[in-house]
This record gives structure tokens, C-alpha cells and sequence, in this order.
């Protein structure tokens, strides 16, 4: 059996166990100091140190391995400094398994640009994409030495620039980190997606010097956005800098044709020896592809933020539990899933719930998501060890 393994820190590793045979998938364990994490994994995303509506705990109990964490959120409140003299984020918030957090970039672009015209990493949100106001306020500017944000908070001006994320990050404590970057929008055009790009990668450069190792070790990321000859530059620039593993991030094009055609040209020139992250996607059919494809990780807040608004993830699609049609439903979600919601209350329950936006409906349908999400993950792992990766896939996606 081929082993890859990680070459930066001792402490910290990557070994690749199993590569699928007709695909690029692959099995593996990613170490930190703070444990391990199986991959194929999913990272559930607590943006302010936090799930909505679940305990860290409980987080435990389902099996997570590793959390996402958000710098961005942590900078403005409470302030990396007051997580720093808690003792870093793990003993602020009580988890004691692997942590990530982010590098800001991503919330730059979404609380600015991305809020402004109503875009995210693939397309558009529906009913919300407008042309620039040029007379507006820029929420972000941005230029070599950085990222200018006005806060959604109170209005106050911050600036970000790459050696602050890093020194951000070291303070919050997480085990593994992220370089700074510019995610650009899928309205950007192609001169200014290679200005940022070229950017991002000199950013990279500046993060690397940053950095001091230790207990931590870092991420690069490859932007360029749906153009071909800026990813692949970007995938071997940013393949080849000492980084301990590699995320994609930025957007993916505007529909999900464009997202695969990305990951088709950058995936495939990353080092094997690196665990490759997806940024920000969470969609079962995308984390199909992707794996299939050679990405180890991903993050989205796509299964929490269902729950907040009443819908479910099943094996047959999702359900929206505001329907009505559910109050006389007697049935459990699933009937096959073994967590606590669907062993305990049946959809009418969880439909009266949700329509009365009862914390308790938010509640019991984030752990029914996130359950779903990790047996998710463990049955891709399975079918990659056991070599039925693709029939998995083909079942799961009919």
C-alpha cells in the first residue's frame, strides 16, 4: 500500500492509505497535535466559535474530528487577544480536537462585494445580483499592502493585510491555518481575476515569512477564479511554496459545470503528498465530484443554515419541513439514520417545530444535518478503501 506522507513539521503529517482505482479518489489521515482527522472529511463551520444550536460536545458524541473556525468574525469580537489570554481557541471554547481557522479573505469578499451585488463562489444568489453603485461607499478596498474592510458591526475601518491574518491566527491558536488571500467574484473580469491572482500569490509569499511553524501549520490557496490558464498557474505556484497543504478557494464559476471544469484543471497539478481543501463547498452532489476528483476536505455552512430554515438532508434530496403536508407526517426523517432526532420525534413534530421557529426545531434538525453529513463522509471513505467509490457515487446521486 502507497503511503504519502506530509514533510513539514513532525507533528503534523499527511498519509494517503488508499487511492481509488478508477477515479482519483482517496482515503487518508491527516495528523495535527491535537489528533487526527480521516479524509475524506467534512468541516462543519463555527463561525464565531460556535455551532448554532449544538454543543461542541455533542459535536464529539456524532464524531467530528476537526471544526472550522472564523478569523475574520473572531478579529472584530471578542478579539484574537482576549482568545490568546484564554489560552487559544481550544481551551476558549472547550474542543479539544483539531481546529482550522480561515484567513479572512472569504469574508472580506462576501460582507463587501459579494453582500453589495448579491454574489457568492458559484453564480449568484437568486433575486439579489445588481450592477455596481460606484457612488456607494466601498464596503472593501483593496491593494498590495491589503484588504481595508468597514466591520458589519458598527461601521469602524479595519485593514487586513497578510502578515495581520497570520498574526490573527497564531493567536487564536488553531492547528492549522490559512494564507491570505483575494477571493474574486464571478463577476470580475478576466484582467482584474489575474491582477488578484498574481496578488494572492505574492500575499502567499508574504504569509510563509510570517509564519513561525510550531503548533500550527499552514495553508496556501489557489485562486484565479473560472479562467483555465490563471488556476493552473496559480495550482503550481502556490503547489510548489513550502505550504503544509493547499485549499481552493475563490469563485467557481457561475454554474456547476464551470465549478467542475475548475476542479478538473487545478486538482490534478497539486502535490500528492499535500491534503487538498475545498473552500466553502457543501453540496452532496459537489462533494461527490470533487472527491472523485482528489479533494480531502471541505468546509460550508450549508447543512447548519438548512436547519435554521426548516429543511432536512436525506439520502432522497432535501425535505423542507415548513411544508405543511408534514404536521400529519408520522415518520422519522430518515428511517435508517440512527441520530437522536430521528430516534426520538417523528416530521410532524419537527414540521410544527420549524414553522413555529422553536429554538428546539433548530436544534434537533442541525444535529439531524450534521449526523447525516458525517455518516456521509464515512460511507466515501468506505467505498474509496473498499474500492466501490464510483458505484457509491452512482447510487447516491441517482
Amino acid at each position: 500500500m502507497k503511503m504519502i506522507s506530509g514533510k513539514n513539521n513532525k507533528k503534523f503529517a499527511f498519509d494517503v492509505i488508499k487511492n481509488d482505482k478508477n477515479t482519483r479518489a482517496r482515503a487518508g489521515i491527516l495528523t495535527t497535535p491535537s489528533g487526527s482527522i480521516r479524509t475524506p472529511a467534512f468541516v462543519p463551520v463555527a463561525t464565531k466559535a460556535a455551532i448554532k444550536g449544538l454543543d461542541f460536545n455533542r459535536l464529539e458524541e456524532i464524531g467530528f474530528e476537526i471544526l472550522m473556525v472564523n478569523t475574520y468574525h473572531l478579529f472584530l469580537r471578542p478579539g484574537h487577544k482576549i482568545v490568546a489570554r484564554a489560552g487559544g481557541l481550544h481551551k476558549f471554547a472547550n474542543w479539544r480536537r483539531p481546529l482550522m481557522t480561515d484567513s479572512g479573505g472569504f469574508q472580506v469578499f462576501s460582507l463587501g462585494f459579494g453582500l453589495e451585488h448579491g454574489v457568492g463562489k458559484i453564480g449568484f444568489f437568486p433575486g439579489k445580483a445588481k450592477a455596481p453603485d460606484f457612488k456607494r461607499k466601498k464596503l472593501v478596498e483593496i491593494d498590495e499592502e491589503g484588504a481595508s474592510f468597514v466591520s458589519f458591526m458598527d461601521g469602524s475601518r479595519h485593514l487586513l493585510t497578510p502578515e495581520k491574518s497570520v498574526e490573527i491566527q497564531r493567536a487564536l491558536g488553531a492547528d492549522l491555518i490559512f494564507a491570505f488571500d483575494e477571493c474574486t467574484s464571478p463577476l470580475a473580469s478576466y484582467e482584474y481575476t489575474a491582477e488578484a491572482t498574481a496578488r494572492t500569490h505574492r500575499w502567499a509569499e508574504r504569509c510563509l515569512k510570517a509564519f513561525k511553524g510550531g503548533e500550527q501549520a499552514m495553508f496556501g490557496i489557489v485562486q484565479g477564479g473560472a479562467y483555465k490558464d490563471l488556476r493552473t498557474e496559480s495550482a503550481k505556484i502556490i503547489g510548489a511554496l513550502p505550504f503544509f497543504g493547499v485549499g481552493i478557494g475563490g469563485s467557481l464559476g457561475k454554474t456547476k459545470k464551470e465549478m467542475r471544469k475548475v476542479l478538473d484543471w487545478t486538482l490534478p497539478l497539486l502535490p500528492e503528498e499535500k491534503p487538498r481543501h475545498l473552500l466553502g463547498i457543501g453540496e452532496i452532489s459537489d462533494i461527490f465530484e470533487a472527491v472523485e476528483r482528489g479533494a480531502d476536505l471541505f468546509d460550508c455552512v450549508i447543512p447548519t443554515r438548512l436547519a435554521r430554515h426548516g429543511a432536512v438532508l436525506t439520502k432522497k434530496g432535501r425535505l423542507n419541513l415548513i411544508n405543511g403536508k408534514f404536521l400529519t407526517d408520522k415518520k422519522p426523517i430518515e428511517k435508517e439514520c440512527l441520530c437522536q432526532t430521528c430516534r426520538k420525534h417523528s416530521r410532524a413534530y419537527l414540521s410544527h417545530l420549524a414553522r413555529s421557529k422553536e429554538i428546539l426545531g433548530i436544534m434537533l434538525l442541525t444535529e439531524h444535518n450534521l449526523f447525516f453529513m458525517k455518516k456521509l463522509m464515512e460511507d466515501i471513505r468506505r467505498a474509496i478503501l473498499d474500492g466501490g467509490f464510483s458505484l457509491f457515487k452512482k447510487k447516491m446521486l441517482k
